[in-house]
């Protein structure tokens, strides 16, 4: 009580509200590879506009040299459908399937010279993930670039590792496809499992195969050679009659409306773009999951959800062939992208890693569990230093209940009552003795019944007689 020592009139303000549970964000997924330009500080965007203006864009080297002969005719060069680096289409397939807030970190820039697509420096950047807070997910799109030429599964284990000391986050793992040409899909999943490990397999999602894409390469003209009639041009938009680098002698090949080579520049233009991508998954899921946690809740499972900007998955999936990526012996579930006529390309599994893992088989599941975890625990440390008595523990059971109780209401938990949904437990002989107190434990038991996805559903049909 305050000691007032001048009449007069005082006011005193006091808090009617309860401590309550602030929710944690949960889908903010962290790309670590490659760009153009930038420091390896993760940085937050929430564009590709934002991107562009911090990072960069995409590697400008892609495509070769065309050549045209006296006949103007075009000769095009081989064209990879796989970009050698690919976080700024991986990141417009995160935004165009729903992705919102992410975190990029800068590994490196890129080089057009020998394999500079390094493990270790991508392990740095994980190394760097670590000390930030709000990040959710992680995917690394240039781990199985073809300028890597280590495991992309080191990278992998590396990030189940943090996932699992922080308890706070989520990895999705793009599967390689087998370069074997029989049995892609079997060799494929052999492999991945193989080189997965047995660690913390609970805190990550691998997905199978690539994505055959609708985007094309952004390339600047200007960075599109092209040898016409034994000269070096440039491709470019805009009239331009003096040489792009006279140390290089590169002309100019352009077009307008009466352009000496229109002609030749729309056919170059129309054989680029023709090229659709074909990139690694992770990071259109990686969208999805935004888009199934926005609209419905991190406890709906992130599968039966189509997926924008996709043609095809690169191989097709037949029952038989996702029952082994589904359920394996060694467990290391792999889910499976599908198409089907009707409905379009689709995620069509649900499971973690930890394949035959009772508690945690769902990606719903753990990351629901990751969720409620980080949001309580960031609510209690309000407590930290109150009095480690009767009245603390009231207040902190009932700040958990009514968080708990919201999430029951919203669908999160199973369980027609509240008490069949959920249990806070905290108090003396109840989960601390008389010397934990001493010792300053403050010590909380939760427990939880989340909803689990309907992975199989079985329907039961009998014939009923006619009766009259």
């Amino acid at each position: 009580m305050a000691k007032y020592k001048t009449p007069g009139v005082y006011i005193n303000e006091i808090s009617s509200l309860p401590p309550s549970v602030a929710q944690v964000e949960t889908a903010i997924p962290a790309f670590i590879g490659y760009t153009e330009k930038g420091t390896n500080v993760p940085t937050r965007m929430r564009s590709i506009t934002e991107y562009r203006n911090g990072f960069g864009g995409p590697f400008q080297k892609e495509i070769g040299k065309f050549e045209i002969n006296k006949n103007r005719i075009i000769t095009a060069p081989k064209i990879w459908t796989t970009p050698t680096y690919r976080m700024f289409y991986m990141l417009e397939m995160f935004f165009a399937n729903g992705g919102g807030d992410c975190f990029i970190i800068s590994v490196g820039n890129y080089d057009d010279g020998k394999d500079t697509v390094k493990n270790q420096a991508m392990i740095e950047g994980l190394s760097l993930l670590d000390e930030e807070d709000l990040p959710t997910l992680i995917v690394f799109p240039d781990a199985a670039s073809r300028k890597n030429s280590e495991e992309p599964a080191e990278l992998y284990k590396a990030a189940l590792a943090q996932c699992a000391k922080r308890k706070d986050r989520f990895l999705i793992c793009d599967v390689e496809e087998s370069k074997k040409q029989t049995n892609t899909i079997s060799e494929s999943a052999i492999e991945f499992r193989f080189a997965i490990g047995m660690n913390d397999l609970k805190y990550g999602a691998a997905y199978f195969p690539s994505l055959l894409t609708t985007l094309t390469y952004t390339s600047a003209d200007d960075k599109i050679k092209v040898m016409l009639n034994d000269e070096k041009h440039v491709l470019r938009h805009r009239e331009e009659s003096i040489l792009e680098d006279p140390n290089k002698n590169e002309s100019s090949l352009y077009h307008k409306d009466d352009g000496k080579y229109k002609d030749l520049y729309l056919e170059i233009k129309k054989i680029i773009d023709g090229i659709k991508l074909e990139l690694p998954p992770s990071a259109a899921v990686a969208g999805a999951y935004t888009r199934v946690d926005n609209s419905r809740g991190v406890w709906k499972a992130p599968a039966n959800v189509s997926l924008n900007k996709v043609m095809a998955p690169t191989l097709k999936i037949n029952d038989m062939e996702q029952a082994d990526l589904n359920i394996s012996s060694t467990g290391k579930s792999i889910n499976a992208i599908r198409s089907f006529v009707g409905q379009g390309v689709m995620i069509w599994g649900a499971r973690t890693l930890a394949g035959n893992d009772n508690e945690w088989r769902y990606i719903s599941v753990r990351r629901f569990f990751n969720m409620v975890e980080k949001s309580v625990k960031k609510a209690s440390e309000r407590f930290v230093f109150e009095p480690n008595d009767a009245n603390t523990w009231i207040k902190i059971k009932a700040m958990i209940e009514n968080y708990l109780n919201t999430l029951w209401r919203a669908g999160a938990l199973g369980g027609a009552k509240p008490e069949h949904a959920y249990f806070v437990n905290v108090g003396l002989g109840q989960t601390m003795t008389a010397y934990d107190t001493q010792e300053g434990n403050l010590i909380v038991e939760i427990g939880l019944a989340p909803v689990r996805p309907a992975e199989f559903i079985n329907l039961r049909f009998s014939l009923k007689m006619q009766k009259s």
